[in-house]
């Protein structure tokens, strides 16, 4: 884990971008890149489930059955098997349609949904990856722009917040880059 940037928010959240593995994080919750049902099909959503094992496979079914599709704005949660995190919170982020189903505000969702979700279940650290832009194919340079004002809206809002840690775990290079870029130079196009 090498951590390249970081900041520290008015109430004392530590913000990081972190070069790394999301599954090897040790923190209280890891972030999802779920799609609606939690199929876990692919990208990092195949890689937590499977280095998370059986529960979670056997608890994503189970919140399908119960609560119906996961929406961008409530994610669901299960435990986390065999990975070093107490939770896991699947986020829905969206698929890119060129900027016309409102992609961003979904994006937005989803992160500032996980957000609440690990406030509702007290937790002090959590980690995301690079939510919709892998398979989902958002662009990245404008999911790293929203990414950083949402997480900085969120604690804005939120000064009295469990959160204590937030992570931004990205893995391959070509996604760092374009987080690194922006977190430098917010206006950059």
């Amino acid at each position: 884990m090498e951590v390249l940037r970081e900041r520290t928010f008015a109430n004392g959240t530590r913000f990081c971008l972190i070069h790394g593995d999301i599954t090897a994080q040790e923190v209280d919750a890891i972030v999802n890149a779920a799609n609606s049902q939690l199929a876990h099909g692919g990208g990092v959503a195949a890689v937590i489930a499977r280095k998370g094992g059986p529960v979670v496979w056997e608890q994503s079914r189970a919140w399908v059955k119960e609560h119906g599709p996961v929406p961008h704005d409530k994610p669901a949660y299960t435990a986390c098997g065999n990975l070093p995190c107490r939770y896991i919170i699947h986020a829905v982020g969206p698929v890119w349609h060129g900027g016309t189903q409102q992609e961003d505000e979904k994006l937005r969702a989803a992160i500032w949904g996980s957000l609440q979700r690990a406030e509702e279940l007290g937790l002090q650290s959590i980690a995301f990856p690079a939510i919709s832009t892998g398979i989902y194919r958002f662009p990245k340079k404008r999911a790293a722009r929203i990414f950083y004002q949402t997480i900085e809206d969120y604690f804005a809002q939120h000064p009295t917040s469990t959160l204590r840690d937030v992570r931004l775990v990205l893995y391959d290079r070509p996604t760092l880059e374009a987080f690194l870029q922006v977190w430098d130079n917010p206006d950059a196009a």
